[in-house]
């Protein structure tokens, strides 16, 4: 019985008030802040209460009390009165919640860890396959400043020969020799 009271107090010490504040929605924190004062007060009754009740003094009742008989009949009653302790048939469900609980969180962080793992592979290869763009471009790029320079040296059109269009166009020389008969190019290149 002294072990039972210890458990019981111990069992209500036990509870972690900040984590439970913590899962507390903002519209319910009065009804908290009110649970957890009543259970305080509770707490500091609970505490205040030695292990053990003083044991009843029955021989200062009978002196006391003037009926005969009636405080044997009480002791003979309280000596036999037997009250349950109450049987905890949630604490396995409970348990069973929170090993649930556990789990699911176990796969959702796995789950996570996944999804960061892909997206950082994903940006890898967005990074290759952009610093692959970007070197293509700047080829690209030195490729078009180099006809730019070629358009800007030339001659102005007006004062080209033919010769001199050819040279600075090579795909506008007509082959006269291979292709004798005008448009001295094959038909399909029209």
């Amino acid at each position: 019985s002294n072990r039972e009271m210890a458990g019981r107090r111990t069992a209500i010490k036990a509870i972690d008030w900040l984590a439970f504040a913590e899962r507390v929605p903002p519209n319910q924190r009065a009804m908290f802040n009110n649970l957890k004062t009543c259970s305080d007060a509770i707490s500091a009754r609970l505490a205040s209460l030695p292990e053990k009740p003083a044991p009843i003094d029955w021989s200062y009742y009978r002196k006391t009390v003037a009926k005969a008989g009636m405080v044997d009949e009480f002791e003979k009653k309280f000596a036999a009165l037997s009250i349950p302790e109450p049987v905890d048939t949630q604490t396995s469900k409970i348990s069973a919640q929170e090993q649930e609980a556990v789990l699911n969180l176990s796969f959702l962080v796995s789950q996570i860890f996944l999804f960061i793992f892909r997206l950082s592979v994903v940006t890898v290869l967005q990074n290759q396959s952009a610093a692959a763009y970007l070197e293509a471009s700047k080829i690209r790029i030195a490729h078009y400043e180099k006809e730019l320079d070629k358009l800007k040296n030339m001659i102005p059109f007006d004062q080209m020969t033919t010769d001199d269009l050819n040279q600075a166009f090579p795909e506008t020389k007509l082959d006269k020799e291979k292709y004798p008969y005008w448009p001295h190019k094959p038909i399909a290149e029209l």
